[in-house]
């Protein structure tokens, strides 16, 4: 378990930000990071009960916390209460609700938009072109787990309150996640997946706390489970030309399945890769020069 304390305060939002951690490990291997926004009112549950309030209800998500790691999403159980019956019992209805696109209201598009200029100091060294910006806001009840999955972002991880244990996965690890898994994934499958318990033998851990903040790469497997308190979290998520590429090469091998082909796996052949990216990108051009969505 590799726990994480908070250092320094400064003006910024975040700290423990470096050029050299971001040029080894970003969107490959997880990385900690600092920030001082633990006490931000906007982090407030009765503030938290007005965003879910104001949000589009489908983006509002929850359900039990009472999860095993392995969960069949078509099976997760709901946790019969209304959006702020949930957030005002939250200590005690043993729950997990996440707020999606928060940047929907202005003062977190601000907050989200601050946090992230200050990631893409570092972030456009290795990975340039930040867009599609998002932020999620994780509430959640003591003990609760969040089942085995993958996610499509370049994610930052801030811990605003409670504890959090996560157990996380290699994103290139093959013995336990396949490049079928990622092409039905990137073609719109559920973030869930299977899990064995002889995974978490490689699996890094990482206890956060408030102040403390993790880097999630792409697509790197991983599970939550919340420590004896109220969790708050703050998600800080973004795509690159990289992150887009990487999605265009997946969904292209799952079409190339289909055709009855066998393509080689993203990145072990990198002018394959190109190449694949090329006709991508032609067939794209040509949609658009005749007017058709891609």
């Amino acid at each position: 378990m590799i726990p994480m304390t908070q250092t320094n305060t400064s003006a910024s939002l975040l700290d423990r930000l470096d050029q050299a951690t971001f040029d080894a490990r970003f969107n490959r291997r997880p990385f900690v990071i600092g920030h001082h926004l633990a006490d931000h009112p906007l982090f407030a549950l009765p503030r938290l009960i007005e965003l879910a309030q104001k949000l589009p209800q489908r983006k509002v998500e929850y359900n039990s916390g009472e999860l095993p790691v392995s969960q069949d999403p078509t099976k997760t159980p709901l946790n019969g209460l209304s959006i702020p019956e949930t957030i005002q019992r939250i200590e005690e209805c043993r729950s997990w609700m996440v707020l999606k696109n928060v940047e929907l209201d202005e003062e977190y598009s601000d907050l989200l938009n601050s946090c992230l200029a200050e990631v893409r100091q570092f972030s456009d060294q290795v990975s340039p072109g930040m867009k599609h910006q998002a932020g999620f806001i994780f509430i959640s009840s003591p003990g609760s787990v969040t089942p085995y999955h993958i996610d499509p972002e370049n994610n930052f991880l801030l811990q605003i309150r409670g504890q959090k244990f996560v157990h996380m996965f290699p994103q290139d690890d093959r013995d336990i996640l396949s490049e079928e898994s990622l092409e039905a994934f990137f073609t719109g499958g559920h973030r869930n997946l299977p899990f064995e318990d002889w995974y978490n033998e490689r699996s890094e851990q990482f206890e956060l706390n408030p102040g403390d903040g993790l880097h999630f790469p792409v697509a790197a497997p991983h599970w939550v489970q919340n420590g004896p308190e109220v969790s708050v979290s703050f998600s800080i998520t973004f795509q690159t030309k990289d992150s887009a590429d990487r999605k265009s090469l997946h969904r292209l091998n799952k079409q190339m399945r289909r055709w009855g082909l066998k393509p080689s796996n993203l990145g072990k052949s990198p002018w394959r890769d190109r190449c694949k990216l090329g006709l991508v990108n032609g067939i794209r051009a040509a949609k658009r020069a005749v007017g058709m969505k891609d």
